[in-house]
């Protein structure tokens, strides 16, 4: 991709942010500028919509973003869902089966709701999000099944991700797709196809882009689809090792701005 991109699409933790969720101003302006002169910018994230705000209150404006690894996309300035792609309550219930059989003391939880909205086991441990007035333990297995989710995340005490997220895969082969963005041993589901990068060509193929004009940023697993599939793929220096294979370039780190120092390099801003 020689020309200037049509698309810019960058992952927010690990990416965009830096390592205390703080969005530099740095990187904010970029965003800004490059926005304001007509060449779009989404965030493909593998996060809920109600997690959003934290990183809107840092920009200029909000922007359109992708969440849930591809499952939901949403117009911040609108407040709409413009498109949902979750996981059945029959498929959910199929899932949670296979986990439970393969994976002992699995722990579910589930984002519903577009992602507005979680639902947890009441032993599934709570990490970052602690919103009471949208997350919530059920009362029984039955209840965490019961309506669509735009994600199924799984936990099974602490885990090496990279080997966790390959049994949880095998035994969910040809059902749903299996990831990892932490390495904490969180595997994150969705349904069958849906992926960051299904995501983002949804969104492109919207906006009349095609994929070889959309440079796509990232530093996770969850991130390797929609970098294999962008015209050009930008790895932070921070990323996990199957990002850095696949990239075309690795820019610095998130900690130093290296998406913000790329984008002032490529549209000549600064």
């Amino acid at each position: 991709m020689e020309d200037p991109p049509r698309l810019v699409a960058s992952d927010i933790d690990g990416t965009l942010l830096r390592d205390d969720r703080t969005l530099s101003a740095r990187t904010a302006a970029v965003l800004a500028r490059i926005n304001a002169s007509g060449t779009p910018v989404v965030l493909v994230t593998g996060r809920p919509i109600r997690w959003l705000q934290m990183v809107y209150e840092q920009l200029t404006e909000p922007l359109p973003a992708i969440c849930a690894n591809g499952a939901v996309v949403y117009d911040p300035v609108t407040d709409q869902v413009l498109r949902a792609d979750p996981l059945a309550p029959e498929l959910l219930a199929e899932v949670a089966r296979r986990l439970r059989a393969e994976v002992p003391g699995v722990s579910l939880a589930v984002e519903i709701v577009d992602s507005r909205q979680m639902r947890h086991e009441a032993h599934y441990p709570l990490r970052w999000d602690a919103d009471l007035d949208a997350i919530r333990a059920v009362e029984s297995p039955e209840e965490l099944l019961a309506v669509p989710a735009v994600k199924l995340l799984a936990r099974a005490g602490e885990q090496d991700p990279d080997v966790f997220v390959q049994v949880v895969a095998g035994a969910l082969e040809g059902l749903a797709e299996a990831t990892h963005s932490s390495y904490s041993g969180l595997i994150e589901i969705s349904a069958a196809g849906v992926t960051k990068a299904a995501g983002l060509a949804w969104y492109a193929e919207r906006l009349g882009v095609d994929e070889r004009d959309v440079l796509a940023f990232g530093d996770m697993p969850n991130d390797v689809p929609m970098l294999a599939w962008a015209g050009r793929a930008v790895a932070v220096a921070n990323a996990h090792p199957a990002v850095r294979e696949i990239a075309h370039e690795v820019t610095g780190p998130n900690t130093e701005d290296g998406v913000a120092a790329y984008l002032e390099k490529v549209f000549g801003v600064d």
